[in-house]
């Protein structure tokens, strides 16, 4: 899609780019790469041969980080899909490293990544919007456009003592020339349990340079039944003072 060209109309223009998609078929997006897996020891893979889709998913082990997507760029993410199943969601990190960093810009469980923070592979709380929705049987969606310029790589990490995390994923992604104003994106997760009587709390500090604040996704548990979950969302600026009411 062109920079600044809005749908309908750019979907019908041609584009310098090239589409590829990694899942636990394809692994590295390569083309031609689906369907090459073969498992002797599966009945059915082993007679199906070459050419089948014997491998939908990807299970990861506990305390396992396993790498989702990397990919040489550069290049934008379209959209990525993933059910995961058999672990309550906060036991599940998602973290994405644009051009080689060190410390991820992405770092979030799944289910707050998704909007789905008190979720399990066995509940569903459904979810429609234009950049993430969560569909029947915890089907994550993102569509989050997510450029980089050299490299990305995502990983998915198993925190949990002693249970399998089942993944079913898919990343869809475009080679190509990078605007040189696109920018990155970054989520972080936050979390106080308890928050302390009558304290404020940070939902984000230390941002600086330019960029788009995209949003908040917020969800609380009440400890008391005195609180209906009612607030303000204050936005301190430049060189507004924290100790008084934002202008």
């Amino acid at each position: 899609m062109q920079p600044n060209a809005s749908w309908p109309d750019s979907f019908a223009r041609l584009v310098p780019a090239k589409s590829r998609s990694i899942s636990a078929e394809n692994p590295t997006g390569e083309p031609g790469g689906g369907g090459r897996h073969v498992d002797p020891e599966h009945p059915c893979s082993r007679e199906l041969g070459v050419g089948w889709k014997v491998r939908p998913c990807m299970d990861i082990k506990p305390g396992q980080t396993f790498t989702m997507a990397d990919i040489a760029g550069p290049g934008t993410i379209k959209s990525m899909w993933m059910t995961p199943a058999g672990l309550p969601y906060r036991d599940v990190i998602l973290r994405v490293y644009w051009d080689g960093q060190d410390q991820p810009s992405v770092q979030c469980p799944l289910g707050d990544f998704f909007a789905s923070a008190f979720t399990s592979f066995d509940q569903f709380a459904p979810l429609n919007s234009l950049p993430v929705c969560v569909n029947p049987g915890n089907a994550f969606n993102c569509y989050w456009p997510m450029p980089f310029r050299k490299h990305c790589r995502m990983t998915i990490e198993n925190r949990h003592p002693d249970k399998n995390l089942r993944l079913f994923y898919q990343v869809n992604y475009e080679l190509g020339d990078v605007p040189e104003d696109a920018a990155y994106f970054h989520a972080q997760f936050r979390r106080v349990n308890p928050l302390p009587y009558r304290r404020v709390y940070t939902i984000a500090e230390g941002v600086a340079g330019r960029g788009h604040y995209a949003g908040t996704y917020l969800a609380w548990g009440l400890n008391n039944n005195g609180w209906w979950g009612e607030g303000e969302i204050k936005f301190y600026l430049d060189d507004d003072i924290p100790e008084l009411p934002p202008k």
